[in-house]
């Protein structure tokens, strides 16, 4: 009996110390395989626009051409080579804005429109897709770069959006540049809005009737900017600035400061910004919609971006268009315009730009 007991006592030792090796074993495999994945490093992507419109090249000179090209190159190149060097796409998004945003090619910060009282009103908006952290700023008349606003708003305060006034007073304690009104002053958006207020008409910067009938506008600047990006870390951002509409009144804002109309990032799906006819964005939530159908349906950001721009929006009567890019670093430039200035890398470092539809 007492050899019986022994025998019995001896197998249950055994049994469990190899239960406690098998768990440990375990153990181990689940933390360097958790190890494995936190140090992989997805690949990192960037893509910009100037604003999608009635963009024709016949109504382009080569100068003009070349200007565009060389100004989306620059701002482009801004941004991945703080993406090469392992730096956020927050800021990637945040510098790139930055460079169109000081040039009067684009309807945003430097080069924004006229409003009917002859004033410039720029909104800008910058999300992270790691937090879903957000900020925004609309209706901003002294604020040199409102991107830069809108990244402040988000970082430093607990808002997401601030508008007019209030606005500039938030952008003046928080040291950014301020400029004077006159700052704004391009000549070719100043006549154009003289020349909407005689034909007491709204023109929208991407307005097919108002190009056709205006030389002028078809060959000149078009549109909102933005970027969206994906950084060596995994994560997403978005950003959108712009001047509006020319000749709005009343205080009118479009979707560019809109969290999930014109800009939207999220790192489960990915980044968006917008660039149209804002009315129509915001009723269609269409950054958002990217998103939600990607993660809810399960379809690629192609195949999301072609459901909202090329179906949802134009059945509302809408047009424009947006870039994308997901978590995977696929990018994708979607418009239903005849024209969207747009640029795109890799972590190659392959660059492409576009104008006209292709």
């Amino acid at each position: 009996m007492r050899y019986s007991f022994c025998f019995t006592l001896l197998f249950f030792i055994c049994f469990n110390c190899a239960e406690t090796t098998k768990t440990s074993e375990n153990e181990n495999t689940t933390t360097n395989d958790f190890k494995t994945n936190t140090e992989t490093k997805a690949e990192f992507a960037i893509i910009i626009h100037g604003g999608a419109g009635t963009i024709l090249k016949k109504n382009m000179t080569p100068e003009k051409e070349a200007a565009y090209k060389a100004k989306l190159e620059e701002a482009i190149r801004v941004g991945y080579e703080i993406l090469k060097q392992g730096g956020s796409s927050i800021d990637a998004v945040q510098l790139a804005i930055n460079v169109m945003e000081d040039s009067p090619l684009f309807n945003a910060g430097k080069g924004a429109v006229y409003t009917n009282a002859e004033t410039n009103e720029l909104d800008a908006s910058i999300m992270d897709g790691k937090t879903l952290n957000a900020g925004a700023s609309a209706g901003t008349t002294t604020v040199r770069n409102p991107i830069n606003l809108a990244r402040i708003i988000m970082d430093k305060s607990p808002h997401v959006m601030m508008a007019g006034v209030g606005a500039e007073t938030y952008a003046k304690e928080q040291n950014l540049a301020i400029v004077e009104p006159s700052y704004f002053y391009t000549e070719n958006r100043l006549n154009s809005v003289k020349r909407a207020k005689e034909r007491e008409k709204i023109e929208l910067d991407h307005d097919d009737k108002t190009a056709f009938f205006d030389a002028e506008i078809q060959n000149y600047k078009f549109g909102t900017v933005g970027c969206a990006a994906l950084d060596k870390d995994g994560n997403l951002a978005a950003g959108t600035s712009t001047g509006g509409m020319t000749n709005k009144r009343y205080g009118r804002v479009g979707d560019a400061p809109i969290i999930g109309a014109g800009t939207y990032a999220n790192n489960n799906s990915c980044a968006v910004s917008s660039t149209g006819w804002g009315e129509y964005f915001i009723r269609a939530m269409v950054a958002h919609d990217i998103s939600a159908l990607m993660q809810y349906k399960g379809l690629s950001l192609k195949e999301a971006a072609q459901e909202v721009i090329q179906k949802k929006v134009p059945e509302l009567g809408g047009d424009g268009g947006i870039v994308a890019v997901d978590k995977h670093g696929n990018m994708v430039a979607e418009f239903n315009t005849s024209g969207m200035y747009r640029a795109s890398m890799n972590a190659k470092g392959e660059l492409t730009i576009g104008i006209y539809k292709e």
